[in-house]
């Protein structure tokens, strides 16, 4: 696997116990719809959470935050459409990215 995916896959391990250390019940990691993806989908106090997690080793080359193209929010957007459509939800909506910078 290469160093890129690695550090995505930890960042995202990362995000989900951080979310779970906050009381968010994860509810899906990796979440797929045919090419879309979740990243991580949680619930708290009656809101439903699609988040977004970018995480790099360094900011030489910016954020990690800076790194969600427009692109990235549209597919999020479908995604969470297509997910509410096959789970429908009476929750609040929410759309979050959790930016990881590590050591």
């Amino acid at each position: 696997m290469a160093r890129h995916n690695d550090t995505g896959k930890k960042g995202e391990e990362l995000a989900a116990v951080w979310f779970q250390n906050r009381g968010y019940n994860i509810i899906e990691k990796n979440w797929r719809w045919k090419r879309l993806e979740v990243d991580i989908i949680a619930e708290k106090e009656n809101r439903l959470h699609f988040i977004e997690v970018k995480c790099r080793r360094s900011q030489k080359f910016g954020s990690p935050e800076e790194n969600v193209s427009l692109k990235k929010i549209k597919n999020l957007l479908d995604a969470a459409e297509e997910f509410l459509q096959l789970y429908p939800s009476k929750k609040r909506v929410q759309f979050d990215v959790l930016s990881i910078t590590l050591g």
